[in-house]
């Protein structure tokens, strides 16, 4: 249903000299109306841009484009900047939300948001559930895009109309402006109208916007002689004379705003338009802005100035009992004064909330506004706070006021400015919290509250000013007598922003020392923790052993009562698995610090802990639990409205997991997802380091060389190391490229390097870094000996570690440099071993492999199979190069390949499903193989088959089970 349109300001029906400019409308209508009854046609544009400057009558074709789209019976959703109210956050976009939104009941409101409701609540001044979140800014923009798209698709076709873009605030601009391009594939039309030179900096992306794309502005002109003369015409006679109305386009400048308010003005005084009229036209010309305007004013009385003053700060649309109050006018005043105001074209009837009223023209409310005397100026903004607040409006409202009000040192400015950068913070609005923020510190805030503020407004500009964030969390942790819990959320804030800003040696640091300084137990493990974290993401840290032994000493005491005892019990997981130790002892510890729950989203903690002890079921051979925990952790973040670098991590490392389990297509799916989000996010994210180099060891598994060789040029991925730890490792990934296109020299020295720098740090997993068996391949044509030396080396290390996954690519590799007839025992040990594994891809290669070498020692029937069984793996897995591998090795050996002879399902066969209840309870393969009356390698072979579906080795199938019986499926 059609709103209202707004009232114009003459009784006009039909703009002079808009001709282009309402060509324009009525074709962006005509196809806006095409879009409707069934699929929508294609559209050249979907937004409609008008520029011009102050008094072209932007604002009277706007209001004729909502005239002509109300008769259209289209559905038109309104708003307009306001010059002093753009510091307030999402004004605008409610004003084009809200008023259908009001329309619904609680219960549907629900239903038509869905999913997003807490995470657009606070934006959109709904009332959320539980614990208001606080969601990032690319949750938010998600949010608004999904309302917007379902308002759009429930009232098709859709205006939206934005008049006085200029004056938008900053957070509404951000949105539409990265909305906007949606509109061609929608049934809605985006009409705006703004000053050129007034846009504000932060509107580069919207200039770019409607320079591109067919959506060049259509900038308004002065009005010409002609143009002039007909409005005045029109108002007092066909006879005025042909010098007085040039003398009217003089004293206009061509002016639209000016012209018709002359030419109304002429009405009213009943002139004729002769030359005896000149100076009376001149009189009132003057009077239609700057100083004639406010003489005009100040002729109507002093509660009338008043009263047009206070409406001024007060912004349009307005209250009358609101402006009332603050000017101290009673009710008979006050409607005294609106009448006056009315009568004299200053004020108009509002087309909002009942009741409102406007100023007639914005150049209006400035004029008023700007001639204020500064002193009696701040007194209206601080008698509008206290009047606002006490309205019911909220602190948010009142805040825009307290910021143009001298700092008095007043505790109750200091709690309004903090409540409502807490809204904001809800709402993601983080640089309209800041400001706020940055305010109530130089009230000043009481002592005991100086750290408090300085944290809030850390969190405030952590994603738009970390260097900023570091020297106010440096500022606060100065502050005495700061309580232990905040103090500790302090310090997780600083090392993590100084984490973000290249400090990590300083962020450990400080946690040391924060930890040294710790009386409180409790706090103490967390700091501990804290130095822990950034000690293992630091790529530089030389006391790693030390750290890890201390963390080991450490962890042995903990029972896992507590969160902070937890996080030592996943760190000391993580720990365990990248220096190698046998993986029982990090799945222990990992088992120990899930009990009791660990959350991703906890503001004061981060996502690191949760996310390295999901990794380490991964790498144990258990990646099925490690998606049930990143599946859960993703969750949690698209609840929390964390759409940003948190959701970008979890893709990422998501498609990792998929890829260690050989499902290649599901991980780069994942993985592309992933770069997709952390794309939109600001600045460069460590996300996208990860997803980098994950995708490009994707791509090289599937065959793709000349895609993952372009992928790493265009983000500039190399040799150099990068400042963190980042799992795959960039550099080793790189020497698989490199091994990939042959050049095994740079492969050899690159991984040398990394080799270094790991055993250094005492990460000796292979399952983590396979770096030794790179080197061993590039060493292979060259330097044969110390190939198998590496990868010797290797197995060991792997078996150290446990993981039948690990020690088959160990073995794999071994029997890759070692060739000839020993090579064929050494192929067939991996393949049994990753038959114990869930790790289907690198199953598929060591059969294929296995295959080529039975094959060259003349063992065709055995190599048949093997092939096989590789080809039907690489297929499953997506790895085509793989799979085009198996077949040239069957043909070479005079084997025709034949169809697949498994589907591949995730599902267990009663048959898999029964060898694993036996082999859970104990069982023997050869007992297994009795009951079910098959040979011992179809026993093996089916639990082969059961570790690839369920995504897990012998040690986790009694879990699976478990829970399995518990669901009854």
């Amino acid at each position: 249903m059609a709103t209202e349109p707004l009232q114009p300001i003459t009784g006009q029906e039909i703009l002079i000299e808009r001709h282009r400019e309402l060509q324009a409308l009525d074709a962006a209508f005509r196809e806006l109306r095409r879009t409707t009854g069934g699929v929508p046609r294609a559209r050249s544009k979907g937004l409609l841009a008008f520029s011009g400057a102050a008094g072209l009558g932007k604002t009277a074709l706007v209001t004729e484009a909502r005239a002509r789209a109300v008769a259209h019976k289209f559905t038109v959703l309104s708003g307009r900047g306001s010059e002093t109210e753009q510091g307030s956050a999402f004004r605008v976009v409610r004003q084009l939300m809200q008023p259908s939104l009001a329309r619904m009941t609680d219960a549907e409101l629900r239903v038509f948001l869905g999913s997003w409701y807490d995470t657009v609540a606070a934006v959109l001044g709904l009332e959320a559930t539980g614990p208001a979140p606080a969601p990032d800014p690319t949750g938010v923009r998600e949010g608004l895009d999904w309302v917007m798209t379902r308002l759009t698709m429930k009232k098709a076709p859709v205006v939206l109309i934005l008049d006085d873009l200029h004056w938008t605030d900053p957070e509404s601009l951000s949105w539409l402006t990265s909305f906007a391009p949606r509109a061609e594939d929608l049934p809605l039309l985006i009409v705006v109208t703004y000053r050129p030179d007034e846009l504000p900096p932060e509107a580069g992306e919207f200039r770019t916007l409607v320079a591109d794309h067919g959506n060049r502005p259509h900038n308004l002109a002065l009005l010409t002689p002609e143009g002039v003369a007909q409005i005045v015409r029109h108002e007092i006679g066909e006879a005025a004379g042909d010098r007085f109305c040039k003398e009217c386009w003089s004293a206009t400048g061509g002016s639209p705003f000016e012209t018709v308010e002359l030419a109304i003005g002429l009405g009213e005084r009943a002139l004729g338009g002769t030359d005896h009229d000149l100076p009376t036209m001149r009189e009132l010309a003057a009077a239609i802005k700057g100083p004639g305007l406010i003489e005009r004013l100040e002729r109507l009385g002093t509660a009338t100035v008043r009263f047009a003053q206070t409406a001024a700060v007060l912004g349009s649309p307005f209250a009358p009992e609101l402006a009332a109050a603050i000017a101290v006018l009673g009710d008979e005043a006050a409607a005294e004064a609106t009448e006056k105001l009315r009568a004299a074209r200053i004020l108009k009837d509002g087309h909002g909330h009942e009741g409102e009223l406007e100023f007639v023209h914005p150049l209006i409310a400035t004029t008023i506004y700007r001639s204020i005397r500064t002193g009696f100026r701040t007194g209206l903004h601080n008698a509008a706070a206290q009047a606002v607040l006490a309205a019911g409006y909220g602190p948010a409202k009142a805040a825009r006021h307290l910021l143009e009000v001298p700092c008095e040192d007043r505790p109750e400015t200091v709690t309004c400015l903090r409540e409502a950068a807490r809204e904001y913070l809800r709402a993601g609005a983080t640089d309209a919290a800041r400001r706020l923020l940055t305010r109530a510190l130089q009230e000043p805030p009481p002592p005991e509250d100086r750290a408090a503020v300085l944290h809030e407004l850390a969190c405030a500009t952590f994603l738009i000013e970390p260097t900023a964030t570091v020297r106010h969390l440096r500022q606060a942790l100065a502050q005495p007598h700061v309580d232990p819990d905040l103090r500790a959320s302090i310090v997780y804030r600083l090392t993590t922003a100084m984490a973000h800003t290249d400090q990590l040696a300083e962020a450990v640091n400080v946690a040391a020392e924060e930890a040294r300084k710790a009386t409180n137990p409790r706090v103490k493990l967390r700091m501990q923790a804290d130095q822990f974290v950034w000690s293992m993401v630091r790529p530089d840290d030389h006391d790693s052993p030390t750290r890890s032994r201390t963390l080991a000493r450490l962890a042995e005491q903990l029972p896992g009562r507590s969160l902070e005892e937890r996080y030592i019990l996943g760190l000391r997981a993580w720990d365990a698995a990248m220096r190698g130790e046998p993986r029982e002892t990090s799945l222990a510890y990992a088992d120990k610090a899930l009990h009791g729950g660990m959350s991703w989203t906890d503001e004061n903690r981060g996502f690191e802990v949760p996310l390295s002890v999901a990794l380490v079921y991964m790498y144990g051979d258990q990646p099925r639990r490690a998606e049930e925990l990143f599946s859960k952790g993703i969750a949690e973040c698209v609840a929390k409205g964390w759409h940003g670098s948190h959701l970008a991590f979890g893709q990422t490392i998501a498609g990792y997991v998929h890829y260690r389990r050989g499902s290649l297509a599901e991980a780069e799916d994942a993985v592309r997802e992933g770069l997709r989000i952390a794309d939109k996010v600001d600045g460069v994210v460590a996300a996208q380091w990860f997803g980098v180099s994950i995708l490009i060891k994707t791509l090289l598994a599937r065959g793709r060389i000349a895609e993952a060789r372009d992928f790493a040029d265009g983000h500039h991925f190399g040799a150099a190391p990068v400042n963190a730890v980042i799992y795959p490792d960039p550099r080793t990934v790189y020497a698989e490229l490199l091994l990939a296109e042959g050049k095994h020299a740079e492969a050899a020295q690159l991984l040398s390097a990394v080799g270094e720098w790991l055993d250094g740090r005492g990460w000796r997993n292979p399952a983590w870094c396979p770096w030794q068996l790179r080197l061993a391949t590039a060493l292979a044509p060259t330097a044969p000996g110390e190939a198998v030396g590496h990868a010797e080396e290797a197995v060991r290390r792997a078996r150290e570690f446990g993981a039948a996954s690990a020690v088959g690519q160990a073995l794999h590799t071994l029997a890759e440099v070692t060739g000839g007839p020993s090579a064929v025992d050494l192929y067939a040990q991996a393949v049994e071993q990753l038959e114990q594994s869930p790790a289907a891809y690198e199953l598929a290669r060591a059969q294929v492999g296995h295959g080529a070498a039975l094959s060259l020692a003349g063992r065709l029937q055995e190599a048949a199979e093997r092939l096989y069984q590789g080809l039907e793996g690489a297929v499953h897995c997506g790895a085509g190069a793989l799979a085009a591998r198996a077949r040239e090795e069957l043909s070479a050996a005079g084997l025709r390949p034949l169809p697949l002879r498994y589907a591949q399902v995730e599902t267990l066969t009663a048959a898999e499903l029964r060898t694993a209840e036996l082999t859970v309870q104990g069982h023997a393969v050869g007992v297994v193989a009795k009951e079910l009356h098959l040979t011992e390698q179809g026993v093996r072979q089916l639990l082969s088959s059961v570790y690839r579906k369920l995504g897990t080795d012998a040690a986790g199938l009694a879990g699976f089970l478990e829970a399995r019986h518990r669901t009854g499926a």
